[in-house]
């Protein structure tokens, strides 16, 4: 049976055809090697501030959810840490019955997610308008359920991320966010249209696919294994390999012209090719479990609060099950 299911993938996933094409918002792109650029070494003093948050689901039930944001960015300069800016803050996040007006103007009962922020480090980055949402607005929900009110938390990361990304722009040469510039939640274009020309985003996964079925990232390694490179997608996308040892390939939105710098931060042999910028921020702002853990203690355990628990059995038989296990 695992020699069948092996044979399988080797068909059906790791054989790919010659010419293939790139499916990118909706378009196709034919591979072609002359879209390859070599990355060449540089020498810059310039600043690069890199951005990535952590979340942590405190306390959750259907019909409220509190979480722990960290919003964290390391500044280097020739790759020696400057100065770093930590925010962090309490989300909670209600379900309310409200009306919402349809396209014929008529108004019905619909059940939103609205927000408010409590700042623990640092000023509030976001405004709790742009996390009013319906539960069944597309950008947040999955299959034809209504979304659950955790998902809040996701797009308030989100949100906080490039805000402070919007600031920093200004203070030095380069921001580098983890993930992509694509807008994904609603109200996120309020955001991204803040951002000039040399705030970029480098993701470590990509779900882009080939028309084949195949992935470009391991595709285009195939290609051009050898070198650091970036290769032309579209627009301001690109894939690169930082370093030439490297197994990964990057998805790279932004500006060209802070690659050099990202492959010459990109030595860590804790993960090579990937810029320890990223890694040192993904630490900084990581919520772990026991922190987690704590955080929540200090809400369950205070007296006032132990109606909080009739709640919680409404949502925890995983936990419960989990336990047993």
């Amino acid at each position: 049976m695992i020699n069948q299911i092996s044979n399988e993938i080797k068909e059906k996933i790791l054989s790919f055809p010659i010419e293939d094409k790139l499916i990118f918002n909706n378009k196709l792109i034919s591979l072609d090697k002359t879209n390859f650029s070599p990355i060449s070494e540089t020498v810059s003093l310039k600043t690069v501030a890199f951005i990535d948050g952590g979340q942590a689901e405190i306390i959750s039930a259907g019909n409220f959810c509190l979480s722990f944001i960290r919003i964290f960015a390391q500044v280097f300069q020739d790759n020696v840490k400057k100065e770093s800016f930590k925010h962090e803050f309490y989300l909670l996040t209600t379900a309310a019955w409200k009306n919402d007006e349809l396209k014929d103007g008529l108004l019905k009962e619909e059940l939103f997610y609205e927000s408010k922020l409590f700042p623990v480090l640092g000023e509030k980055l976001i405004d709790e308008t742009n996390l009013f949402i319906s539960s069944n607005d597309a950008t947040i929900k999955s299959g034809v359920e209504r979304a659950a009110i955790s998902k809040v938390t996701n797009v308030a990361r989100r949100f906080s991320e490039l805000s402070l990304a919007a600031k920093l722009q200004e203070k030095v040469d380069y921001v580098i966010l983890d993930g992509n510039l694509d807008p994904t939640y609603k109200n996120e274009t309020k955001f991204t249209s803040r951002l000039n020309g040399n705030v970029s985003a480098l993701a470590k996964t990509s779900s882009l696919f080939t028309v084949s079925g195949n992935s470009p990232v391991v595709l285009l390694n195939k290609l051009n294994s050898d070198s650091c490179w970036s290769y032309f997608v579209d627009g301001t996308t690109y894939f690169v390999k930082l370093h030439q040892k490297a197994k990964h390939v990057f998805r790279f939105d932004g500006n060209k012209e802070a690659l050099p710098i990202l492959m010459q931060n990109s030595h860590d042999a804790i993960f090579l090719g990937y810029p320890y910028g990223l890694i040192h921020t993904d630490k900084f702002a990581r919520v772990s479990n026991e922190e987690r853990n704590a955080l929540r203690m200090q809400f369950l355990l205070r007296k006032e609060n132990k109606e909080i628990l009739e709640y919680l059995s409404t949502s925890n038989a995983h936990e419960v099950l989990d336990k047993l296990g």
